[in-house]
């Protein structure tokens, strides 16, 4: 696997893709091979469009073969494997995944069109959490429940069996770790659906799982959500769900898991506050706003996308925040000093686009960015300036809908109260952000923010150890953490009688 591909952009990228060609033939994985399905997806590279490869297209009786597989597997082999055994499988896994670090990066940069530095990034977290969820295995246990002195009672936990998971585009190979972790290490086999649009590097973990994970434990079925989505949500003998994406979707998902009273998890979208109070040290504050709305070209659930700041120190946040706005790099994702790569797709430029048009229209001050940068060797790609927008009241559609996008938005709160109303004036409760240097106000705000996670001075990490998910519409239920294994396991009580016997 190359470091470097010499010559212009394009240049470069087409040797890039040749190599993520020769990686694999790209198909579904499904009970330990590569299955080959009537037709194909085609998956571009967002920094030139043009097509990386073809990924097979599956079916609905690919789902129902992959559903067939797990359920046999499980019901052979998994249920009955020991949390010491699948601890020691998945972390033979995690070795060999240590080993394709740079192959992933590769895959996941140009399926993305992340900058490779933060997808390297990504790929080292999704085997971090692999790994976390392997050790977890050997700590899992029921408990004994003290009653009379004639009954011993005490719980077992065991797995659903088939898991159904979903994963979005915007982090891959990440958001695919943070489902299979958990789900595998409780005991359950899975049938998983990557995102349409970049489903090469989920494809790539499961054929390096070959040989390690027993044939049926992962299957993965490409296809797009109308098929092998609905396929999977409908399907009786899925027993559980597990979904990130966008609302609407969401929706749909839950309403189908209902027929079948299939159990939920949703990590929904989000529309994320942070506060900036007179006492911030501004630097960090800056830095910590720009952090959650332009990494990942602003591509992210949980992005600082609403700025609100006291109006004490209004004038020098804006200022300082525009210039960090516009010392981002954009330019090739291969490059290792490229700070911003283009958007995933043309769908979500012309979204990005759509949305920045109305806020002008609404009435915001766009006060830099706003389009594509001026760079003619970045023209062919779906390159979007960090873009900030000024005067910015709460019910503008820019401060209320998810842009996905790295567009910021600016307001102004006066009093401690109108900070908190403002931050929460929203459907969205994903995650919020907080900069103050007094102890008590950060946590005061941070009990009072309607928001799953809250980052004090900083963007991010996001750490296996924590739980991560959101309130009101960014979704139901967690992913990371010891609290998500709840979520994979159902809870048995087991009552024993242990009066004195009669003979």
């Amino acid at each position: 696997m190359a470091d470097t591909f010499s010559g212009e952009l394009r240049e470069a990228h087409a040797a890039a893709r040749e190599e993520v060609r020769e990686l694999s033939d790209w198909n579904a994985w499904i009970d330990g091979t590569a299955v080959a399905g009537d037709g194909s997806l085609e998956t571009i590279d967002p920094a030139v469009n043009e097509p990386i490869t073809t990924v097979t297209r599956c079916g609905a009786s690919d789902v129902e073969t992959a559903v067939e597989t797990a359920q046999r597997t499980f019901d052979a082999r998994w249920s009955e494997s020991t949390p010491r055994e699948r601890s020691r499988l998945l972390f033979e896994w995690t070795d060999r995944l240590h080993d394709h670090v740079e192959e992933l990066t590769l895959i996941e940069c140009l399926d993305t069109g992340k900058p490779r530095s933060q997808a390297r990034g990504e790929v080292e977290g999704a085997i971090d959490t692999l790994e976390y969820y392997a050790s977890l295995c050997r700590v899992q246990d029921g408990r004994q429940i003290a009653t009379d002195d004639d009954l011993h009672l005490y719980t077992r936990t065991e797995p659903y069996g088939v898991v159904g998971q979903i994963v979005p585009w915007n982090f891959p190979i990440w958001a695919a770790a943070w489902k299979l972790g958990p789900a595998l290490a409780t005991g359950n086999t899975v049938v998983l659906k990557p995102s349409t649009d970049c489903p090469l590097s989920t494809i790539r973990i499961a054929e390096l799982s070959a040989g390690i994970l027993p044939d049926g434990v992962l299957n993965v079925v490409p296809g797009t959500g109308s098929t092998v989505g609905a396929a999977i949500t409908d399907h009786e003998d899925i027993r559980k769900l597990s979904f990130t994406g966008s609302v609407g979707v969401g929706t749909e998902v839950m309403k189908s898991a209902a027929d079948t009273l299939t159990p939920v998890t949703l990590e929904l979208g989000g529309k994320s506050p942070f506060l900036v109070f007179p006492d911030a040290d501004l630097d960090m504050a800056v830095e910590a706003v720009a952090n959650g709305i332009f990494y990942s070209t602003g591509e992210i659930c949980d992005a600082f996308s609403r700025a609100l700041v006291h109006e004490d120190v209004h004038a020098e946040f804006v200022d300082r925040f525009v210039e960090m706005a516009e010392s981002y790099v954009l330019g090739d994702p291969l490059d290792e000093e490229t700070t911003m790569g283009p958007l995933t797709s043309q769908g979500q430029y012309e979204t990005v686009t759509d949305y920045v048009e109305h806020g002008v229209d609404e009435g915001a001050t766009l006060l830099t960015g706003g389009g594509p940068p001026d760079d003619e060797t970045l023209r062919d790609g779906w390159f979007f300036e960090p873009t900030v927008f000024g005067d910015v009241d709460n019910d503008m559609t820019i401060a209320q809908e998810e842009i996905f996008g790295p567009v910021q938005t600016l307001n102004t709160f006066s009093t401690y109260e109108e900070a908190i109303e403002l931050a929460n004036d929203t459907q969205f409760g994903l995650a919020a952000g907080i900069a103050t240097e007094r102890t008590d106000l950060a946590h005061g705000a941070a009990a009072d923010l309607e928001a799953g996670v809250v980052y004090v001075n900083e963007y991010g990490p996001i750490l296996p150890e924590a739980p991560y998910g959101g309130f009101k519409a960014s979704g139901i239920g967690k992913d990371l953490g010891t609290d998500v294994l709840e979520h994979y396991q159902r809870t048995k009580s087991v009552y024993v009688n242990l009066d004195e016997p009669s003979c």
